[in-house]
């Protein structure tokens, strides 16, 4: 869902340009990004259907298993786009984090924010293969500063690797709006299953003595929004990128997994955090890890959670950093022959 919603601000400059963006995705990615742009032409992609492992030990060994489904819908993905291609003339490509997506014959870009994918004792390896693939393709976006103050760290930030890289600076679809406060703490889920419902089941019984309001977004994309109201808590199932954004400005602190494209929107709106990585996710354990030692927000593991956590905001900056302007007409110029 994070790859989705940072692909918003792009679609939007790709019309803003005079481009008309085909949306190619699947699921609840699609879904979403079909509310936000119902008016889009879209292409339904084979789906990786990854899913994480209940216990967080045994995600590297899951992963490992599923390894041969996800070189078949590789495969897949590159004959639907391919397909695509022979009958709709386009001017270029841009896939976030979907390896097939790209053509020999149409200027093709990888958006990704991992030069470096962090896996334990085999990082070396995943973060090779990786590079491998980006390599494919006519260059790579990085969402983030190019600068030694960063969000990714050493993610997006190594030495020695020859790809044609851009440093776009974070990508948001939320602009930061002076509204008044109206919830104390708002809750915003995301991620894979099972994680993703234990965390939720986790926080209702945890949050229930919190004194204050709160806005409590499960995450889960479905074709009706529903609406509860438990206590002194606003329960969604999901909100559109307008109610989001609202949400967020209007809300004191932000209790969220540590996803990059979470990090990037909180950043953007300048907000005081706390974070629960998904458990077994190395890139969010390290993010997390990363923006405490910078003082930046706290962060505990997703069994170690309790209210009286949340008091420890008061020693943390928030996330504050500089604005960044990016020059669209100029990104774009790969898509013109220019």
């Amino acid at each position: 869902m994070g790859h989705a919603t940072r692909c918003i601000p792009i679609i939007h400059e790709l019309i803003r340009h005079n481009f008309k963006p085909v949306i190619a995705s699947d699921g609840f990615a699609l879904q979403l990004l079909q509310k936000e742009f119902p008016k889009l032409e879209i292409l339904e992609l084979p789906s990786y259907n990854i899913s994480y492992s209940k216990n967080p030990k045994k995600l590297r060994l899951k992963l490992l298993k599923d390894t041969p489904h996800l070189l078949k819908t590789i495969k897949k993905e590159q004959k639907v786009i391919a397909d695509f291609i022979e009958s709709t003339p386009i001017s270029g490509i841009i896939s976030d984090n979907r390896f097939g997506v790209r053509h020999n014959t149409i200027p093709s870009v990888f958006v990704t924010h991992q030069l470096q994918v962090l896996s334990g004792n085999t990082t070396w390896l995943s973060t090779r293969i990786h590079q491998k693939i980006i390599s494919r393709f006519n260059e790579c976006w990085v969402p983030d500063y190019d600068s030694e103050k960063n969000l990714s760290g050493i993610l997006g930030h190594i030495e020695g690797f020859k790809a044609a890289l851009t440093y776009l600076g974070p990508l948001s679809r939320f602009e930061k709006q002076q509204l008044e406060i109206k919830y104390e703490l708002l809750v915003v889920l995301s991620g894979p299953e099972p994680q993703r419902t234990f965390l939720e089941e986790k926080l209702f019984h945890e949050l229930i003595n919190f004194k204050g309001n709160i806005c409590f977004v499960k995450g889960v994309i479905e074709t009706e929004q529903s609406i509860s109201h438990h206590k002194n808590m606003s329960i969604y199932n999901f909100m559109t990128s307008i109610e989001l954004e609202k949400a967020i400005n209007e809300s004191e602190v932000v209790l969220s997994r540590s996803g990059y494209t979470t990090i990037m929107d909180l950043a953007k709106l300048e907000k005081q955090a706390f974070f629960i990585p998904t458990p077994g996710q190395f890139e969010q354990e390290y993010l997390a890890e990363k923006l405490e030692s910078e003082g930046i927000a706290p962060f505990c593991n997703q069994d170690e959670f309790c209210l009286d956590l949340l008091a420890q905001l008061k020693n943390y900056s928030g996330l504050k950093f500089k604005e960044n302007r990016l020059n669209y007409k100029k990104l774009f110029r790969l898509f013109q022959g220019e």
